[in-house]
């Protein structure tokens, strides 16, 4: 018989893990309670407190864009009231950064810096608005566009088409298909166009979307 079999092997203590283990579960429980309490200073206290803040800035820059959009104030900001840009950066996490970001891709878009506003609109994250997260997905349909990247242009289309009210999905709807012709899917192309036709007839893009429905069906192969 071996050594090993005339050992007696002892049995592990109930709760002797949480004996031995003591000081380094006390630790570990400390280090959660502690990074509990700083993320509510963070979102109560520190982010409201930001937030504040930057809305308080952000409302010189919404004038400067409702006088020109296209003026480097609203971007760059001026008599030391902050820009878009300055707001957008040094405000991330705030509502208020999260709309600069919106502005500023509506404004390089317009300005033609089409790689700008594919950056800046990428950073905006979804309300729940049924204006604003639309029209960030349109805007990015745009830019991608402009840029002949009609694949990605049409996949933002669609999500904006998708989530747009009965006053705006039309217009996305009508662009999908024109990006769906430059890419020669002209089977997409018909079905954008006849959602315009026969879910929103009422529509300015309906009007006239029998003319870009027969345009695309005679190339369907």
């Amino acid at each position: 018989m071996s050594t090993t079999d005339n050992q007696t092997i002892q049995p592990t203590k109930k709760g002797s893990f949480l004996q031995e283990n003591n000081k380094s579960l006390l630790f570990i429980a400390g280090a959660v309670v502690l990074l509990v309490l700083i993320y509510l200073w963070y979102q109560g206290v520190y982010l409201k407190g930001r937030a504040e803040e930057a809305a308080s800035k952000m409302y010189k820059a919404e004038q400067f864009v409702g006088v020109d959009s296209l003026s480097n104030k609203a971007v760059k900001g001026e008599g030391g009231y902050p820009g878009l840009e300055q707001i957008a950066k040094e405000y991330d996490n705030t509502k208020s950064a999260n709309l600069a970001n919106l502005y500023l891709g509506g404004i390089y878009l317009r300005k033609g810096e089409y790689k700008q506003a594919i950056e800046s609109l990428s950073k905006y994250s979804a309300t729940g608005s049924p204006v604003a997260d639309p029209l960030a997905l349109g805007l990015l349909g745009d830019a991608y566009s402009e840029l002949k990247d009609f694949k990605q242009a049409a996949t933002y289309y669609k999500k904006a088409a998708d989530k747009a009210s009965k006053f705006t999905s039309p217009m996305f709807l009508k662009k999908l298909g024109l990006v769906n012709e430059s890419q020669n899917d002209f089977k997409g192309a018909v079905e954008a166009y006849t959602k315009v036709k026969t879910q929103y007839p009422e529509s300015a893009e309906a009007q006239l979307i029998d003319a870009y429905i027969a345009r695309a069906q005679e190339k369907v192969k």
